[in-house]
């Protein structure tokens, strides 16, 4: 009786095991494989970068084909919009990227301009010391440039015979005064004209001694700038013998560039300082603007004039001033402190910090200049008060944008997000789907051949560029008409020519460069006519070809850079979706 209870029982647990094991075992089984499916499309969906070459991007871990470190996942989604640049923090941190607020960071500004110039001496003060009488130079009191020289003092000792005959005239002269007075009178001129003085004449008309040197006299005080003449050298009435030049007063003249000159007037002050003079500060008002522009420099003078005390100031002393306008108050208007502003002559761009962002995110952003100080820039449009911009690693930003194709200081001319470019017709609506049907089975012999490459096999690209042919031949051009006819005969004949240079090529490397080119004209084609089937990426490899960058087109999200092979298979980015 017992034994006929238990049975029932038993058979009952039996049967709840097996389930369990069939069907439990079985449900457990699909959601390990359900959780181990979207972990999978999660970390197919996860971006990896490197910390020092952001440009560097893929969607699995790896190495930095440039600096081998360990590629470190994105910690949020990518944008495609090509303004917009996501670093890792590890790659902010390594770039020393530092941001401020737009108009917060000082109360007012001062609207100098930092200058350099030098000392010159002043040229009105300039002397050329020239000789008086005719003769030959028996001696020379000054003999070297820079020597002190002051008013009156011995110059040259000259030996004249004119100045002889001149005396022997003027003591004629004297001895027939009473019969011919207007021949002493111009006897006496004669040898006033040579700068003879008073004393002497007198001298010899009382019946002195005749002079055979005549001693020539300092007419200014000064510094001897340059030495003209030697002992023994022969000279004429008016002569240059020395120049000298007077340094108790000297110009300090200083350099501008011409855009910086509706910021500067007369009248302003310079306060300078030089190396030479270490703790002393000198302040001179601008009493000249130079009229003409220096063709070489593109600069203009500002000239400033100063007392020289004690000679502390030397000609072709170097300077170093600033400007001294009047302070205005930064909320007027917005400005950016200087290294925030990256410039290329017509253009300016700025890097914004994106708000909100769980990744360092910067955005570049195209600023029109206004005023310039020496530390800021106004920002007349394209910043709002309180964004952040970046003042400190800003070059680093730019070059991983240049290197990842995405707008930057010298690339303006990038498709914006939800944009078409518009060189690239639209031709969609006019082409048959036979056409694009025709056209995606070229595109399938291209993915052929572009595998061939990922594995350096030259033979099967060789193979594939064949079939490319045949494809191409088989796509019913009279299918198109007008414009949309012409369009497919450019884009046709270049894949013709292209291809044909692969099959041709005597090395994969050769075979890569055609394919280059092949793959600029079937993306066009693709983009202007459309296709069939699945979606069509575009990938960019920004190493290719020494660095000049190169795309090429997919059917998968996976990175498999044709260029390159095993040597950096991963190396590459995706670009657009066709």
């Amino acid at each position: 009786m017992n034994n006929k209870i238990y049975i029932p029982i038993i058979a009952a647990l039996i049967g709840l095991l097996a389930g369990y094991f069939l069907f439990g075992s079985r449900h457990t089984a699909m959601e390990e494989h359900q959780h181990s499916s979207d972990h999978e499309l999660a970390e197919e969906n996860d971006v990896y970068i490197c910390s020092m070459h952001p440009q560097i991007r893929q969607n699995e871990p790896g190495l930095c084909p440039i600096c081998e470190m360990d590629l470190v996942p994105l910690e949020a989604e990518t944008s495609n919009d090509p303004k917009i640049l996501q670093m890792t923090k590890e790659a902010v941190k390594l770039a020393s990227i530092q941001t401020s607020l737009v108009g917060a960071s000082t109360a007012s500004i001062e609207t100098g301009l930092s200058l350099a110039g030098k000392v010159m001496g002043d040229e009105r003060l300039l002397a050329t010391q020239t000789a008086h009488v005719p003769g030959r130079i028996e001696r020379l009191y000054v003999t070297f440039v820079g020597e002190q020289v002051r008013k009156g003092q011995k110059l040259a000792e000259i030996y004249s015979p004119e100045l002889i005959t001149a005396q022997r005239e003027l003591k004629e002269a004297a001895s027939l005064k009473t019969m011919a007075p207007e021949l002493l009178e111009a006897a006496r001129n004669k040898l006033r004209y040579w700068k003879i003085d008073e004393k002497s004449i007198a001298e010899i008309e009382a019946g002195g001694s005749i002079r055979e040197t005549f001693t020539l006299y300092a007419d200014q005080s000064g510094v001897v700038v340059n030495k003209k003449l030697d002992v023994g050298d022969y000279v004429s009435k008016g002569t240059p013998i020395l120049s000298v030049i007077d340094l108790n007063y000297v110009w300090v003249v200083f350099d501008a560039y011409e855009e910086d000159l509706s910021q500067i007037k007369k009248g302003d002050f310079i306060q300078f300082t030089s190396p030479a003079l270490p703790g002393k500060t000198f302040q001179a008002p601008i009493t000249f603007i130079d009229p003409i522009v220096d063709p070489a420099t593109r600069t203009i003078a500002l000239r400033t004039e100063m007392k020289n005390n004690r000679g502390a100031l030397k000609p072709a002393m170097l300077v170093y001033g600033q400007l001294q306008k009047e302070v205005r108050n930064a909320d007027e208007s917005l400005w950016v402190p200087r290294t925030a502003v990256l410039w290329t002559g017509k253009r300016s761009v700025v890097y914004v910090k994106v708000p909100g962002t769980s990744v360092p995110t910067f955005e570049c952003r195209t600023v029109e200049l206004g005023k310039h100080v020496e530390d800021a820039y106004e920002i007349i449009n394209g910043l709002e008060k309180g964004e952040e911009v970046v003042t400190n690693g800003s070059f680093t930003i730019d070059a991983t944008a240049q290197l990842n194709n995405q707008m930057s200081m010298m690339n303006q001319l990038i498709q914006v997000k939800g944009e078409k470019q518009s060189d690239i017709p639209n031709y969609q609506s006019l082409a048959p789907t036979l056409f694009k049907t025709q056209l995606t089975k070229v595109l399938d012999e291209y993915i052929r051949l572009k595998d061939g490459l990922v594995a350096t096999d030259a033979t099967a690209a060789k193979a594939s560029a064949q079939m490319i042919l045949k494809g191409l031949d088989q796509v019913d051009m009279m299918q198109l008409k007008g414009p949309a006819h012409d369009y497919w005969m450019e884009q046709f004949s270049s894949m013709t020519a292209h291809t044909n240079l692969i099959i041709d090529a005597a090395s994969v490397e050769e075979q890569r460069k055609q394919f280059k080119f092949l793959s600029e004209a079937l993306k066009k084609a693709l983009e202007a006519f459309g296709h069939e089937g699945t979606p069509v990426y575009l990938q960019y490899c920004l190493m290719a070809f020494d660095d000049e960058g190169a795309n090429w087109l997919s059917t998968a999200t996976e990175i498999l850079n044709p260029y390159f092979g095993d040597e950096m298979l991963r190396c590459g980015i995706v670009k657009d979706t066709i």
